[in-house]
């Protein structure tokens, strides 16, 4: 049983049991990094009776765009926006689960998984490391034959939310980084990196550029074979990704400790975390016309968080820890229409 259904157990058994399914399609537009979950979510979801539920990954700048024109049901960012600008826009934003960025190489022939920290992998996407076999990797790396190809950076074309994670932590980890390029959705890269738009594109640029290097969300590692390189955490271990270091970066966090769902989770202690590890959220329409228009996407929303464990567990993310889903009845029913009628979640 899930923490809502243990918080409010009418609502659940009225929103699987009650509601109709609606006869209209939910359409989600927006972040790439959690967009194959979406996909997953939606088929369980449909098959469930529920209705149907459409999302394209376009990333989360147009994600944020398209639900603050109201051009879609729901909109998925991995770049939170703040509670300012969310009154400004009428919007709720609502967390949904956590995954890892992971930097991903195509060195043929490396016989171990390579070693970066952030420093150096901040050059790297800078541009001030240019070859495989440079002298900083190499101590990074010793006793691994490096190749001497040339490093071609594969970057995203589009605002991404996936960028603005990556570069919030290379910033945290560079001060020449954070000086010069920044962190954000769409930063200013030095040079002429290789450009591929979503997290699919980067895996298609990667896999055709020899001595490539690109960041992709970890479900992406997993189901693309794709080689990622261990990281050094704060605690000084290399690591390479997994759901459990994701867990362990939420466990080190302000998410876990107080329920607060913008807190950090780049580069948490523990000798497991990832630390590229982010969380992914939606936007909703605060202020919809009338409760139908909005009962789609909330119904949609309440049930996988009514089965997030099980429908999370192998997906390549983590789900949201209980002292965050405790707090998301409250932030559901910040959804108001306009017409003055029930909130929407009462109409389940």
């Amino acid at each position: 049983m899930s923490v809502l259904q243990r918080l409010i157990p009418t609502l659940a058994a009225s929103l699987l049991l009650a509601a109709p399914a609606f006869s209209q399609a939910v359409q989600g537009q927006g972040a790439t990094f959690p967009s194959q979950v979406y996909e997953t979510w939606a088929k369980a979801f449909a098959k469930a009776g529920g209705g149907t539920v459409a999302y394209k990954g376009t990333g989360s700048g147009d994600g944020i765009k398209q639900i603050t024109a109201r051009k879609v049901d729901f909109g998925g960012t991995d770049a939170p926006l703040p509670p300012a600008e969310l009154a400004k826009q009428h919007l709720v934003q609502i967390p949904m689960l956590v995954g890892g960025v992971v930097p991903v190489v195509n060195l043929p022939g490396l016989g171990a998984p390579l070693q970066l920290d952030g420093a150096v992998l901040a050059d790297i996407f800078q541009g001030r490391i240019k070859a495989w076999n440079d002298g900083r990797i190499a101590a990074l790396n010793p006793g691994v034959g490096l190749p001497g190809l040339a490093i071609r950076r594969v970057v995203r074309a589009e605002k991404s939310g996936t960028t603005d994670g990556f570069t919030r932590y290379l910033a945290g980890a560079s001060a020449a980084f954070k000086t010069e390029v920044g962190a954000g959705q769409s930063p200013a890269w030095p040079g002429e990196p290789l450009k591929a738009e979503g997290n699919d594109g980067m895996v298609q640029k990667l896999r055709a550029t020899p001595g490539a290097i690109a960041y992709v969300s970890y479900d992406r590692v997993l189901r693309d074979k794709l080689v990622a390189v261990k990281l050094r955490n704060v605690a000084g271990h290399f690591v390479l990704p997994t759901e459990a270091g994701f867990r362990a970066a939420i466990l080190e966090s302000d998410m876990h400790r107080q329920g607060d769902d913008l807190a950090t989770l780049l580069d948490r202690p523990g000798s497991e975390a990832w630390p590229i590890t982010l969380t992914s959220f939606v936007l909703v329409d605060a202020e919809p016309a009338t409760a139908p228009q909005a009962l789609g996407a909330l119904k949609f929303l309440y049930w996988s968080f009514m089965h997030g464990d099980e429908l999370t567990r192998g997906t390549g993310f983590a789900p949201l820890p209980i002292s965050v889903q405790s707090r998301l009845a409250a932030r559901f029913t910040q959804v108001k229409p306009k017409d003055g009628k029930l909130p929407v979640y009462q109409s389940f």
